[in-house]
């Protein structure tokens, strides 16, 4: 089994860190900006340096491939580069560099593989810039309109479409990424499981269906001084009592169901006067499409009326459970126990390019810890020892797979 170089891997994480680096050790790059482009320039001068082939589809996904011996489709790894504002120097970009370090490692021990290799840079995944996130990744599996997209803005007014023909890269729709043995992203868990119980490795069999639903509840507006309380049609108290109920009865519906009440607005939202509306969010996830029918019964079954005020919740978006390959996911296993890394098998809370791939490609995840659970935010930290432990487990799997593809033609991934 061949280990990946952990320092060479260590000092690649500190060299893209420094494009679009925060004062407080974080990153800011977004998509397509001066930052991303700096790290896709680099990204690209680095896999030309091992001989590696670079192409470009029309929403400036980049891809890399180091050919293999025989003329078959490859096994893909990769992420994204791009950032949120002001979040860490970790999420997204580790994949793209596990598996350059993967290749580097191949290439210095001088192994041949008969299948193809290729690295993939998404496009706007976080959707920090443009809505919606992971939107490139939509468009290859047809999960978004081109087109539509293409229309999405930034706070700065300029559109995906500006930005994509300023950018310079630009390409061509028949360079899409289509057809592929297996797609494979090593990501950091960004929550506190693994971290929690002194876990190596994730081996992710999905990614969580989830439900996000508006709830707007409508009263009056008067005078907050002035007013008797018998009087009133608040739609603040009512708010806080929907709250509370439903805190309590999705919290019977399954201990590993998880829910976020994470947007408000008030109008008019001053201190003197009684509200006229109060809108907030929830968003609930969980692997069960039993247990989220369950969560749309209760959000569904809220009264219209409460206290004087009218209550209308409206979905706004979801997405059912996606599974992982099952074939890959045992063969990540398989690499973490022949490493003797611990590892458990788990769902992703959050979404990733992998959850479209999956739909055209045989697709798993690879998760590595997250310190304190902590994403997205500028604290954000993974441990170098665990990025090379990940890069190993990628890296065995892949080897492990083309393999398998090689001897045995008929042998496939579902």
């Amino acid at each position: 089994m061949y280990k990946c170089n952990s320092r060479r891997l260590q000092e690649s994480i500190e060299q893209f860190s420094q494009f679009g680096a925060t004062p407080n050790g974080g990153v800011t790059r977004l998509s397509l900006s001066n930052e991303d482009l700096l790290a896709r320039d680099y990204f690209c001068k680095c896999c030309e340096e091992l001989g590696m082939k670079i192409t470009i589809d029309d929403m400036a996904n980049i891809y890399a491939i180091l050919p293999g011996k025989k003329d078959v489709p490859p096994i893909v790894m990769g992420s994204h580069l791009d950032s949120v504002e002001k979040g860490g120097k970790f999420d997204g970009v580790l994949g793209v560099l596990t598996a350059l370090e993967a290749i580097r490692t191949l290439k210095e021990n001088d192994i041949e593989l008969d299948v193809p290799l290729m690295i993939v840079n998404f496009t706007n995944e976080e959707g920090a810039r443009f809505d919606p996130a992971m939107m490139s990744s939509g468009v290859i599996a047809s999960k978004f309109d081109k087109d539509t997209m293409l229309q999405s803005v930034d706070k700065n007014g300029m559109t995906f479409k500006q930005a994509l023909q300023e950018s310079g890269y630009e390409g061509e729709k028949e360079n899409r990424l289509h057809e592929a043995l297996a797609y494979i992203e090593l990501h950091i868990e960004q929550g506190p499981v693994l971290a929690a119980q002194q876990l190596e490795i994730g081996v992710v069999e999905g990614v969580l269906g989830m439900v996000c639903y508006e709830i707007t509840i409508t009263g009056e507006s008067n005078h907050a001084g002035t007013t008797p309380m018998s009087m009133r049609k608040d739609p603040m108290i009512v708010a806080s009592t929907i709250i509370t109920y439903l805190h309590d009865q999705l919290g019977k519906i399954d201990e590993t169901l998880v829910y976020t009440f994470g947007r408000m607005h008030v109008s008019p939202n001053i201190h003197t006067v009684i509200p006229n509306k109060v809108t907030f969010t929830i968003d609930s996830r969980h692997q069960s499409p039993e247990v989220m029918q369950k969560v749309e019964q209760v959000l569904k079954g809220l009264p219209n009326e409460q206290l004087g005020c009218h209550v209308q919740p409206a979905k706004r978006w979801g997405r059912d459970t996606v599974f992982f390959d099952a074939l890959i996911c045992a063969e990540v296993e398989k690499s973490c126990q022949g490493f003797g890394y611990s590892s458990q098998r788990m769902f992703s809370g959050a979404g990733h390019d992998a959850q479209y791939m999956a739909s055209i490609i045989p697709s798993a995840m690879i998760f590595v810890p997250s310190i304190n659970g902590k994403s997205h935010c500028e604290e954000e930290e993974t441990s170098f020892e665990d990025c090379a432990k990940g890069a190993d487990v990628l890296l065995e799997t892949v080897l492990t797979l083309q393999t398998k593809f090689s001897m045995d033609e008929t042998y496939t991934l579902h």
